[in-house]
């Protein structure tokens, strides 16, 4: 196998995982982020080329929607409750989009084999239980067989194969909630190198420095920002299992109240803890610019559609 077909494979698992960053940019919040998940990021210069009034009814619409307990104030948990919806009717929407290519028989599942096909031309049939002595080779098995463990977890009716809500799991496991024991199970054997069921500092950063640095690079520095700040909410110095999912699972629902507590942050200037339609209204541009409206996209739907 060539150093090329390597780095696609990596490509494919990167490409199915989540982007730990996307809403951050050295640690500031990313405003152009919030704007995706409230409105919609597709159509966000139709939605500019609404109207004011258009514009304020269809926020108030998506206000309704989302103040389950009718009280006409959007909690934390109801915010983040509808941002983690938003995250999870889009990836619907990519699988739905990409599983015909996938399931070329038609017959509704995908078997190991046809993704295989698809995806590495049938090339990467490694033997589960050999390891290999050339680093290349080892490297694109071990990758290989964490995704078919991957696979095999997502597929919870027992029979062969994953159907649509099956190959959601498998390419989109941060919007699947039985998903996140695979998750935690996955990062563990990755990095908790003393097998206590946590990530300490040292096994977040890893084995960086070469013989002889005394000094941390920027990189270690970055990282351990990262890791002290966005990471561990505890401060106890290691990330238990919740916090390992907040990292490598970010679309979940602790990233979703992560964005609204971001959003009442920015719009709850009477400080109650909630935002009402009114503080919408006088925070338009935060909450069409939020994931709350998926970027400005749900502007854009018709009202059953919301």
């Amino acid at each position: 196998m060539t150093f090329s077909a390597l780095m696609a494979l990596l490509a494919i698992n990167v490409a199915f995982a989540t982007d730990l960053d996307d809403n951050h940019i050295d640690q500031q919040h990313n405003t152009g982020h919030d704007v995706k998940v409230l409105l919609g990021n597709q159509n966000t210069k139709e939605t500019s080329e609404q109207g004011p009034s258009q514009q304020r009814e269809k926020m108030i619409e998506i206000v309704k929607k989302i103040d389950k307990n009718s009280d006409k104030m959007l909690s934390t948990e109801e915010l983040a409750l509808w941002i983690q919806q938003v995250y999870r009717k889009y990836a619907m929407e990519d699988v739905e989009e990409r599983f015909p290519e996938f399931d070329p028989n038609g017959d509704g599942v995908v078997s190991w084999e046809e993704y295989n096909t698809v995806t590495h031309h049938g090339l990467l049939n490694v033997d589960d239980a050999a390891a290999l002595n050339d680093p290349e080779q080892e490297s694109i098995r071990y990758l290989h067989l964490k995704e078919k463990r991957r696979f095999d977890f997502a597929d919870m009716d027992g029979t062969p194969g994953l159907n649509l809500p099956e190959f959601l799991a498998f390419t989109h496991p941060s919007e699947v909630d039985h998903m996140a024991d695979f998750t935690i199970e996955d990062v563990l054997s990755e990095y908790d190198r003393d097998g206590d069921g946590f990530i300490s500092l040292t096994e977040f950063i890893g084995d960086v420095r070469g013989n002889g640095d005394s000094a941390p690079s920027q990189w270690e520095v970055e990282e351990t920002v990262r890791f002290t700040e966005l990471y561990d909410q505890d401060h106890d110095g290691k990330l238990n299992p919740e916090e390992q999912l907040r990292w490598v699972a970010p679309n979940s629902y602790g990233s979703a109240r992560e964005e609204a507590l971001h959003l009442i942050k920015e719009m709850d200037h009477d400080r109650d803890g909630k935002v009402s339609e009114a503080e919408v209204l006088k925070n338009q541009e935060s909450f069409m610019n939020s994931e709350v409206t998926d970027y400005g996209r749900q502007l854009n739907l018709p009202h059953d559609e919301l």
